[in-house]
């Protein structure tokens, strides 16, 4: 058996993140880095729909690339969401807190 790279298993929508560690940028906050990534899934997204769009209106488009375009839309949409469902879950645990 070989073993996993781990390094190799990011999903696309987060192939943008910064990376932890010794050499993450000091610069940059958790707010633009949720900010950039909502960013980016709306691009996804906006650019999925054009994908669509084309291929309904019989341009010449590749249909695997557009369906490649609304997989990866879809699935950057659901761990966005899944990111937001966390943090709602962490506020309501915090808000909840007895000092």
């Amino acid at each position: 058996m070989t073993a996993i790279n781990t390094t190799t298993l990011q999903p696309a929508a987060l192939g943008h993140l910064p990376e932890l560690g010794a050499n993450a940028p000091t610069d940059s906050s958790f707010k633009d880095m949720l900010v950039k990534s909502i960013h980016d899934v709306n691009q996804m997204q906006l650019d999925a729909d054009r994908a669509v769009e084309a291929m309904s209106v019989g341009e010449d488009v590749n249909p695997a690339q557009v369906l490649t375009a609304v997989q990866k839309a879809d699935l950057a949409f659901r761990m966005m969401m899944q990111v937001r469902n966390k943090m709602v879950e962490a506020f309501a645990e915090i808000k909840d807190l007895r000092i």
